[in-house]
């Protein structure tokens, strides 16, 4: 006895997967970022945060692997505060808009104070 085989047809679409551990959140915020290895810093601003990293668009171009401290100035209730953290940069994209900067690199929180990392979650709820 022959039993009738169903026929599957083959599903195609996209699929849209988050991949990183922390939503982002689009603020502009300004920042100032040091190389380890040079005292001087400078500016740049972000459009793009989380509680993992964040993107910086700079004139500088960056290194992925290279280390950045960082200084985000974080603007409270009724106060600007800053937070300084050490973030490693994972991607880098050149630009041609030149009004936000000739390059945006993309960089991931490697050490950041517990005080630090309190205030900037507080600060992603508020906005979130």
């Amino acid at each position: 006895m022959n039993s009738p085989e169903k026929e599957t047809k083959a599903q195609y679409g996209f699929v849209n997967v988050e991949r990183r551990k922390y939503p982002r959140l689009n603020i502009d915020i300004p920042i100032e970022y040091y190389r380890i290895d040079e005292p001087a810093g400078s500016r740049g601003r972000t459009l793009n945060i989380s509680e993992g990293g964040l993107l910086i668009y700079s004139s500088e171009r960056m290194e992925i692997g290279q280390r950045l401290r960082l200084r985000l100035f974080l603007n409270m209730v009724s106060e600007l505060s800053s937070i300084e953290l050490l973030s490693e940069v994972v991607w880098v994209e050149i630009r041609i808009d030149k009004d936000l900067g000739d390059y945006r690199t993309g960089v991931r929180f490697v050490d950041i104070s517990p005080d630090d990392m309190t205030q900037l979650k507080n600060f992603l709820i508020r906005f979130s």
